[in-house]
């Protein structure tokens, strides 16, 4: 029973209010209403897309690209393979011709000997035989003659500077500037800070230690009770400012919120759920009424159009054209086969006889070829002495003994 008591009615889905299923189905129809026009305006759109691809636009385009082929881009092949490439080869031939092969030549046979044999060489001679042996000299001249000079007037012109200028000087430092400074200005200026400034100074800065305690304790006191005051006048006006944000937020949240959200929960998301859930539903009746008027014109034209046709074609078509095969175009195939066959095997004959006429010719005209007999059978192979077997490898030479052997028996 209490099972029984919380099961949703079945004219709504769980969840769903009584106003939600009141408004479904009249929404749905006018839905359906208005989107079935655009269902079926949207099918015939794409039946005549489809046909008129497969009808009109595939072999359109197979016509221009045959076309396209035929007219553009075999010719273009065909000019760029027998005439832009030779052209491109010889110009090319030609430009490293006269723009490169001087200026190999040039650097080759001419810059590079010049630059070997006329700069580098001498240049290379010169430094072995000449500059290094004057650099070698050089060097032990300044290192055995000069450094020793230089270094001995170095020592000597040292010793005068400090005989002469730094000894001089260090005594008058010593014992004239350092005594005069000492005790004519550093011991009266230390006795006057030590005896005079710094009792003075002391006795002044106990008398503002003094007045500065004072000022700062009645500063403090002020300060403090200022600060409080401040501090007690700023919680007030915290507080009322909480207390005015908080009745800000109660009234913004209860009298314009919480009706917002109210309107948006139980108004409009159902209505809007509703309103798709119907267009989609509707699509879809509205596609199977659409595929139903067309199957049924697609019958009316079938049976008004498509079946006289194929009944013409299998009855009247069919038997004309399987005549013309057997009767007419069959033999004329067979006929023209035998013709070219036989047209081929007269060319063949007439090729064989030129060939043969001009070869006789040839040997008329040149002679035979030496060792060769006229009636002796060629490229039979010759039996050896005292076997009848023959041997494929053997040379060919006559069974009639030689004119010039010994050991040929007189008949």
């Amino acid at each position: 029973m209490d099972h029984g008591k919380h099961q949703a009615p079945q004219g709504y889905e769980s969840g769903e209010g009584i106003l939600t299923t009141l408004i479904r189905i009249p929404v749905r129809i006018v839905v359906l209403v208005l989107v079935l026009p655009a269902r079926m305006v949207w099918d015939a759109l794409t039946a005549l897309w489809h046909a008129a691809d497969r009808v009109l636009l595939r072999p359109l385009g197979r016509a221009l690209l045959w076309l396209l082929d035929t007219l553009v881009l075999t010719p273009l092949a065909w000019l760029y393979t027998w005439v832009l490439t030779p052209l491109g080869k010889a110009a090319a031939w030609l430009a490293v011709a006269v723009l490169i092969w001087p200026w190999i030549g040039l650097w080759r046979y001419v810059i590079v000997p010049v630059a070997r044999y006329g700069i580098a060489a001498p240049a290379v001679w010169l430094y072995a035989h000449v500059l290094t042996p004057l650099g070698h000299g050089l060097r032990w001249i300044g290192t055995a003659l000069l450094l020793p000079a230089l270094h001995g007037l170095g020592n000597g012109i040292g010793w005068l500077i400090t005989v002469l200028l730094i000894l001089p000087l260090q005594f008058l430092w010593r014992y004239v500037a350092v005594p005069v400074v000492r005790y004519g200005l550093v011991v009266p200026v230390v006795w006057l800070y030590e005896a005079v400034l710094m009792p003075v100074g002391r006795g002044t800065a106990w008398v503002l230690s003094t007045l500065r305690q004072g000022t700062a304790w009645t500063l403090g006191m002020l300060w403090q009770g200022t600060a409080w005051v401040l501090a007690q006048l700023w919680r007030g006006i915290a507080a009322t400012g909480r207390g005015l944000g908080l009745a800000v937020a109660w009234l913004v949240m209860t009298l314009l919120v919480a009706p917002l959200v109210w309107t948006y929960r139980h108004i409009l998301t159902p209505v809007g759920r509703e309103i798709a859930a119907a267009f989609e539903v509707a699509w879809r009746i509205a596609g199977y009424l659409s595929r139903a008027v067309g199957r049924a014109l697609a019958t009316i034209a079938w049976y008004l159009i498509g079946a006289p046709f194929s009944w013409a074609y299998r009855t009247v078509c069919t038997p004309v054209g399987h005549f013309l095969r057997d009767a007419v175009w069959a033999p004329a195939r067979r006929a023209a086969a035998e013709a070219g066959r036989a047209a081929r095997a007269a060319l063949a004959t007439a090729r064989e006889t030129v060939r043969q006429a001009r070869r006789d010719a040839w040997r008329a005209f040149v002679g035979a070829p030496g060792g060769a007999r006229s009636g002796e059978p060629r490229g039979i192979p010759a039996r050896t002495l005292g076997s009848t077997t023959t041997v494929p490898s053997a040379a060919q030479a006559s069974e009639t003994p030689l004119s010039g052997d010994p050991f040929a028996k007189q008949g």
